[in-house]
């Protein structure tokens, strides 16, 4: 986690200091991408005498997550966003230098979302591999489903999300062994206890935080209309939902359907399965299509009363694995990765707008199609810079 350049200042130990030094680390991590921003040059200023006050703000535990911004964004699909405040950012790479090691180490492989080297290209891949595990290299029809959690960040029971982060936390500190704790937050044994505090009560701040009081809100309140009630935090009730956008959120979302990889797993025994974020598949041979459909019906079960989640009614797949798999933004067939038709009509649109109206940039462009480079697009490719008279 640790940055060469981000080595905190020295200092002798107590556990006041190592808190500093690590919040010196986090404030490092929070910068950046954001060096541009009036919020965090306003930190920076002064970065050291507020970092000691946001020190003592944890220790003595006066400590509330601040008001953020709300904007919509609409690609590449339309959601709402929660910009936190630069001081809040730090204690998100807090929270995450500490415990997402641990979590991480405790994840099923086939969690891909906001983990190391775990990407979607990682996940693409991975469905790839699973289905020619499962196909025993094509050589027999195979059976796919994929499903997807309606309003996932949106939906989250605090209680049960904050239970299940004690859960780690109670592992992490006092059932692991001693040297994996220091390796990973570098705290005197004696400190335990207090650091166990300390992030219990930062965690219950951040879940059970109202972050939709008294918001800025930037663009217009048109811009909600499109956003369904169900994937806005303004219309859910005060004890449900989680903002998008923190890097919190990010290894929270992980930590609460690990129940879910692990029940799918262990508790129904299917091998071939995958996840990102709240969208996940199975692959079984076609002999098993009947016993995984009824099984589709047990899943549904445990997220109702397990998670309090709902499975999307409308984002059921369930044929044969030949016809191609739908996941994260791309199809996945036997043998070959082609972008998904949400993904080639927004590549379209994106060419559309540098090309006529000069929106966008040249390099968001090129990041837009370097993110498709290691897929099969070499066709989709030729048809896109043949329609705009670009040289391909």
């Amino acid at each position: 986690m640790r940055q060469p350049d981000s080595s905190p200042p020295s200092f002798s130990y107590n556990f006041d200091n190592f808190l500093l030094d690590e919040l010196w680390v986090a404030y490092h991590a929070a910068r950046k991408g954001k060096r541009r921003t009036i919020d965090e040059h306003r930190f920076e200023l002064n970065s050291i005498e507020n970092l000691i006050s946001l020190r003592d703000s944890i220790v003595r535990k006066y400590y509330h997550p601040s008001r953020g911004v709300a904007f919509v964004v609409r690609d590449p699909v339309t959601r709402e966003i929660v910009a936190a405040p630069f001081r809040d950012r730090v204690v998100h790479h807090f929270l995450f230098n500490i415990c997402a090691n641990w979590w991480d180490r405790h994840f099923l492989p086939d969690s891909y979302s906001c983990r190391k080297g775990k990407g979607t290209l990682y996940g693409q891949k991975r469905l790839l591999r699973h289905l020619c595990q499962v196909t025993e290299s094509y050589t027999i029809p195979a059976f796919a489903v994929k499903l997807d959690i309606q309003g996932y960040f949106m939906s989250l029971n605090h209680e049960k999300l904050y239970q299940r982060v004690l859960w780690g936390l109670e592992r992490q500190f006092y059932q692991s062994n001693l040297p994996d704790v220091v390796n990973d937050i570098r705290c005197h044994p004696s400190d335990r206890d207090r650091l166990y505090h300390i992030l219990k009560y930062l965690w219950h701040e951040i879940i059970f935080d109202h972050p939709m009081q008294n918001i800025a809100v930037r663009g217009r309140r048109s811009d909600w209309k499109d956003l369904p009630p169900e994937k806005s935090l303004f219309h859910q009730p005060p004890e449900r939902g989680i903002v998008i956008g923190n890097l919190t959120s990010q290894l929270l979302s992980n930590i609460f359907l690990d129940q879910l990889d692990r029940f799918i797993t262990y508790d129904l025994g299917y091998k071939h399965y995958g996840r990102y974020v709240d969208d996940f598949f199975i692959l079984v041979p076609i002999s098993q299509r009947n016993q995984l459909l009824r099984d589709v019906e047990v899943i549904r079960k445990f997220l109702r009363t397990e998670l309090e989640l709902t499975l999307h009614p409308h984002k059921v797949y369930q044929q044969t694995a030949d016809k191609g798999i739908p996941f994260i933004g791309t199809v996945i067939y036997p043998h070959f990765i082609v972008p998904a038709r949400r993904s080639r009509k927004n590549c379209y649109r994106a060419a559309y707008q540098l090309s006529t109206q000069g929106l966008g940039s040249i390099e968001g462009m090129i990041s837009r199609l370097g993110s498709n480079q290691h897929i099969n697009t070499r066709r989709f490719f030729h048809h896109l810079f043949e329609a705009f008279g670009w040289e391909y």
